[in-house]
C-alpha cells in the first residue's frame, strides 16, 4: 500500500513543494501530462532494429533439447529406462503441442491468410492456444496406456523442466545486448 508524506520528523506538516518532491511525481492536480509524440517511419525501422529477434522455433528447439538432455541424464544416472521414458513423455507433452501452435501461428495458411489484421491474428492465437490446451491434456490422459511401468514424479519432472524453458528464454532474452 502506498504512504502518503507525512509529517516531518518534528510533527509539522510539509509544504507543498516538499510534499511533490517526496511523493515523486511532481504534477499538481489539473497539470497535463506530457503530450504523447508518435514515432515517424523512420524512427520506428530503427527502433524495431534495436529490439532482439523472438524465434518462436528456437524456443521449440531449445525445449526438445532439455527434454532429451533430462531424459538422457535420468537413464545414465539411475539406469531406469521407465522413468527416462516418463521424463521424455513428460516434455514431449510440452514441446509437441508448443510446436504444433508455433506452426499454425507462423506456417499455416490461416497465417499466411491474413497477415495484417489484428482480430484475426489474435483469433488465430485463441484457437492454435486451446488447439494446444487440448492436445497437452490428451496426452497426459493417454499417457498410461502409451508408456510402459509409467512414473507421474517421472512424467511431472519432464514437463516442469520442460515448461521452465519459457522463464529460461524470457530471462536469456533480456539479459542479450541488443
Amino acid at each position: 500500500m502506498p504512504t502518503m508524506p507525512g509529517p516531518d520528523k518534528d510533527g509539522q506538516p510539509l509544504p507543498a513543494d516538499q510534499t511533490e518532491a517526496k511523493s515523486g511525481h511532481g504534477w499538481e492536480d489539473g497539470e497535463q501530462e506530457p503530450e504523447f509524440k508518435p514515432l515517424t517511419r523512420e524512427q520506428a525501422h530503427q527502433w524495431r532494429a534495436g529490439q532482439p529477434e523472438l524465434s518462436v522455433w528456437r524456443l521449440v528447439g531449445v525445449q526438445v533439447l532439455v527434454g532429451a538432455m533430462s531424459g538422457l541424464l535420468v537413464w545414465l544416472f539411475l539406469r531406469q529406462m521407465s522413468l527416462a521414458l516418463s521424463v521424455l513423455y513428460g516434455a514431449a507433452s510440452v514441446f509437441i503441442p508448443t510446436a504444433l501452435m508455433a506452426y499454425g501461428l507462423t506456417s499455416s495458411a490461416l497465417s499466411r491468410l491474413m497477415p495484417g489484421h489484428s482480430r484475426a491474428t489474435f483469433a488465430g492465437f485463441l484457437l492454435w492456444e486451446g488447439v494446444k490446451v487440448l492436445l497437452v491434456v490428451a496426452m497426459l490422459w493417454s499417457a498410461p496406456a502409451l508408456v510402459p511401468d509409467l512414473s507421474w514424479l517421472g512424467l511431472l519432472a519432464g514437463l516442469v523442466l520442460t515448461l521452465k524453458v519459457y522463464w529460461f528464454g524470457l530471462w536469456f532474452q533480456t539479459r542479450r545486448p541488443h
